[in-house]
């Protein structure tokens, strides 16, 4: 029996009024038998912003180092962490095309939140049934509307 303890499973997302527009993220985190819902908005903004505002605020919100299993429907958001990040840094936060990574403010804050962290970055499909990406989409959304008024 391996004594490792078990990991937090987060799912995120994030929604956009408008693109850009008000937006909102969701994010679930679980531990064990215990749930937290957090959410935020912001009136101006995109929906990758708020994708990754969703990743960055769900592991802040850990209290200390932790195994995670964080679930994104965002394609931008897992390859940009697992696959592109270290070029952009390499090519002194430029593209392939050799212009500035866009939401480079945000992807250096998600680099700085996944570092206290092991993180396991899964791609899950959106609006497909799996019931924490639905609760993250619906915190999400409803943070956003909160801005529309």
């Amino acid at each position: 029996m391996s004594d490792a303890p078990k990991p937090v499973e987060i799912s995120t997302d994030g929604a956009c009024l408008g693109n850009p527009g008000p937006g909102g993220w969701g994010a679930v985190l679980r531990y064990g038998d215990v749930e937290k819902e957090l959410s935020g908005a912001e009136p101006d903004t995109t929906n990758n912003r708020m994708e990754l505002m969703g990743a960055i605020q769900a592991l802040n919100a850990l209290t200390r180092p932790s195994h995670v299993i964080l679930y994104t429907d965002s394609s931008y958001v897992r390859n940009g962490i697992t696959k592109w990040v270290n070029g952009w840094i390499k090519n002194g936060w430029k593209n392939s095309s050799k212009q500035p990574v866009k939401n480079m403010d945000l992807w250096q804050e998600l680099l700085e939140a996944e570092k206290r962290h092991t993180v396991d970055w899964r791609w899950v499909k959106g609006h497909a049934g799996d019931k924490y990406n639905e609760i993250a989409d619906t915190l999400a959304t409803t943070a956003a509307r909160t801005l529309k008024g």
